[in-house]
């Protein structure tokens, strides 16, 4: 199975598939890494490196740092695996405490002591690329130009993208950059169809009933045009389509997979690759047995009659 992937995946050499690893670290509650973290978490990392993933994607907040922490001792555990994976994170969401209410944050400051934090519990000298993980109202993008400079001259960074930012927000920074965003992670699955509905249902007259639809309007478009890798962030859609008794949208996923002789997670994938983007899905889970039952994904190839029975049915109402 080909794949038409985006002008800048030289610059990314993994294949198309992701594994994010914010259910890695135990539970959210911090404290220290235990043999029943890296346990689990080796399972999880061999089961996705058995499936052809080679990027891993973090960020500073998943499991409050635990996530990359349990990753880390991965790392010194296992002289080659850094050779046999690329590692991405996020930075710039920041938790309540009890002097201040969580917010976002893309000050120069931030961003580069969040990277040296994420190094640290990585056990790694470069990462390969930084997201921004969430648009900062208060964002310069002269300042951010500024420290991906200084992170990228002192070795530490390799490439930078964003998250969850729509076409106007990436032109915007992309204005003070040297070096093109490489990668945009948004939420999309058959649970999530903004950034689909917003280039099909402009004209809809029950359009208003997805407002959420609008803002992304010309994401995947833009990101095309200027080889922006896209991501879905919630690929597998929670778990929400694996009872086929749960709505019409799960039926059709378990009927296609059946023609197809291949787990509904494995549609659940081909149908953000079969996309034109190249859209990279990120596999969100912590079990070893559903990352596995991910492997066909890039083996099938959805006609567009199914993946448009797919999408219209997880609308749950036809196209304008």
């Amino acid at each position: 199975m080909s794949f038409a992937l985006p002008l800048n995946t030289h610059l990314i050499d993994v294949g198309p598939l992701v594994y994010g690893c914010m259910a890695l670290g135990g539970d959210w509650g911090g404290g220290p890494v235990t043999e029943a973290d890296i346990a689990q978490a080796h399972a999880a990392v061999e089961a996705a490196l058995a499936i052809g993933v080679r990027l891993f994607d973090h960020a500073d907040i998943y499991r409050r740092g635990k996530a990359e922490a349990v990753f880390g001792e991965l790392l010194r555990r296992d002289a080659g695996l850094r050779a046999r994976v690329r590692l991405q994170s996020k930075c710039g969401i920041r938790f309540a405490d009890d002097q201040h209410v969580g917010r976002y944050d893309l000050s120069a400051g931030h961003i580069e002591a969040s990277v040296d934090a994420i190094l640290q519990r990585l056990a790694i000298e470069r990462l390969d690329i930084l997201l921004l993980h969430r648009p900062d109202p208060l964002m310069e993008p002269a300042e951010v130009a500024r420290a991906f400079g200084r992170l990228k001259a002192a070795g530490k960074v390799g490439h930078l993208g964003v998250s969850n930012m729509h076409a106007g927000q990436m032109r915007w920074l992309q204005t003070a950059l040297a070096e093109p965003l490489v990668v945009n992670q948004l939420e999309l699955s058959l649970a999530k169809l903004d950034a689909l509905d917003a280039g099909t249902t402009f004209n809809d007259p029950q359009a208003a009933s997805r407002p959420g639809a609008a803002a992304w309007a010309g994401t995947l478009e833009y990101a095309q045009r200027h080889g922006v890798q896209l991501q879905a962030w919630g690929a597998l859609a929670q778990g929400r389509f694996n009872d086929p008794a749960a709505s019409p949208a799960a039926q059709a996923v378990h009927e296609i997979a059946e023609a197809h002789r291949t787990t509904p997670n494995a549609v659940l994938l081909a149908w953000l690759l079969r996309h034109p983007a190249g859209i990279q899905p990120v596999i969100g889970s912590g079990n070893a047995e559903r990352i596995r039952a991910c492997a066909d994904a890039t083996r099938i190839q959805l006609s567009r009659d199914e993946w448009y029975r797919l999408y219209v049915t997880a609308r749950g109402q036809a196209l304008p």
